[in-house]
């Protein structure tokens, strides 16, 4: 596991003098990483590093900054705009470049100056996805969201009996991933009330959004080769925010016995810079378990991840309607959480993945699931927040929302901060509800 250094320094400034506003999301100690071209253009996409209200833009900081020994190979895959070539490099190569990053950015650098014409506003730099995502697993980590939702369903039993003891999960699907600021449209699929038959084909009326992260793996291990959970996080490249869309009238009518399918399939959001797990070196907690609760079998344990393996990641949903929006009044934050709530770590997650043999590769997203806290209010999600679309939610202007309505735009926010460290954040993630498309009857 990283340890340390001086990237971490709190007290490093960098002469991007954006970047030393002391709640900004992307101070020097950040470096988060995207993919972007320049706003109304049609440009190649280039890998850029967020720092302050700027992104350095790493093609031109390749060909025009000097660097020191080996760096200038590392930095070829980013020159190339080819994010996942870079995490493809692994981690000692992601930690030299952040290192070489960090001095080449910090106040008094011999490359500021060469640097200075390498920067773009964020605001002029269009986002997308940080690289093409292969394969896309969803797990099912925070034991509050079981709860909550078992509660709903199954009121008398409402955790299942290998909740536990494996980190449940479900493949999804890759295609429909999106970068944050993408629309989603309300998908259409089967509904059946309880009271109803047969069902009917329409668009969800029960639209939800699911708070979670994402975590982007970087390598590949070979097929029937598991990754041992002492190196699973030498997998893990960084993180992102997610909203895993969810349409909560088709799922129960679908779900089972093979899990979801258009209840999630139609669109998944990221946000578009990867907060690397060095950059969130300084708020690791140590792994512990309820007592009484079973210890995870061996496969799934180490001394490392006990000492060090949760990340403590202030999570929030903020929710604008179109009528806020028409009315210029700003969002209105839903609810709050912390990843560090979550029962199972991102290295358990990467050594259950693979224990079968399952080939990880580069590119792959694995979701953590919903990140519900224990508290009122700390809900990830509406099913939860309005007790399963019992209670509505009452907004500042007087509307209501059980579930989400067309032009309702969400926003996912999640940040770091404790006593002597720099706080650090990951940039919001939003996308904004359309109508269901006009279905075509055929002639």
């Amino acid at each position: 596991m990283t340890l340390l250094d001086f990237t971490h320094d709190p007290a490093l400034t960098s002469w991007v003098e954006s970047a030393n506003e002391p709640d900004g999301d992307f101070p020097i100690q950040n470096l988060p990483y995207g993919r972007f071209r320049r706003a109304g253009t049609e440009d190649p996409l280039r890998v850029g590093v967020a720092i302050g209200d700027q992104v350095l833009d790493m093609r031109l900081a390749a060909e025009l900054c000097p660097w020191g020994d080996g760096i200038e190979d590392l930095l070829q895959p980013l020159a190339a705009g080819d994010l996942a070539g870079f995490m493809n490099l692994g981690p000692q190569a992601w930690r030299a470049v952040r290192g070489a990053l960090s001095l080449a950015l910090a106040a008094g650098s011999d490359q500021g100056p060469f640097l200075e014409t390498c920067l773009l506003p964020r605001t002029q730099a269009q986002m997308q996805l940080p690289c093409t995502v292969g394969d896309y697993t969803d797990f099912y980590t925070s034991l509050h969201h079981a709860l909550a939702v078992g509660r709903l369903f199954r009121p008398d039993n409402p955790l299942l009996p290998n909740y536990k003891w494996v980190p449940i999960g479900y493949h999804g699907r890759s295609s429909s991933i999106v970068a944050s600021g993408s629309p989603v449209q309300r998908p259409r699929g089967q509904l059946k009330a309880y009271d109803a038959s047969p069902p009917v084909l329409a668009p969800s009326r029960r639209l939800d959004f699911e708070l979670e992260l994402g975590a982007l793996i970087g390598g590949s291990n070979a097929l029937g080769e598991p990754v041992p959970i002492e190196s699973a996080e030498d997998r893990l490249f960084g993180l992102v925010l997610l909203n895993d869309w969810s349409a909560r009238d088709i799922q129960p009518w679908e779900y089972q016995p093979l899990g979801p399918f258009l209840s999630k399939n139609f669109a998944t959001s990221l946000s578009p810079w990867v907060v690397t797990l060095d950059a969130l070196t300084p708020f690791r907690r140590p792994f512990t378990r309820p007592a009484g609760d079973p210890l995870p079998l061996p496969y799934l344990d180490s001394p490392a991840n006990r000492a060090q393996g949760v990340f403590d990641i202030a999570l929030e949903v903020w929710l604008q309607t179109a009528a806020m929006r028409l009315a210029k009044k700003p969002p209105q934050r839903l609810m709050h959480s912390s990843s560090a709530d979550a029962y199972w770590t991102l290295a358990q997650l990467v050594a259950h993945h693979t224990v079968g043999g399952c080939n990880l590769r580069t590119g792959d997203l694995l979701g953590t699931g919903t990140l519900s806290g224990p508290g009122p209010g700390e809900g990830g999600s509406l099913l939860e927040l309005t007790e399963g679309g019992r209670k509505p939610i009452v907004l500042a202007d007087g509307e209501q929302r059980l579930f989400l309505e067309d032009g309702d735009t969400v926003i996912l926010r999640g940040f770091c901060q404790r006593p002597g460290a720099r706080r650090i954040g990951f940039g919001p993630c939003h996308g904004t509800v359309l109508p269901a498309r006009e279905t075509v009857t055929p002639a």
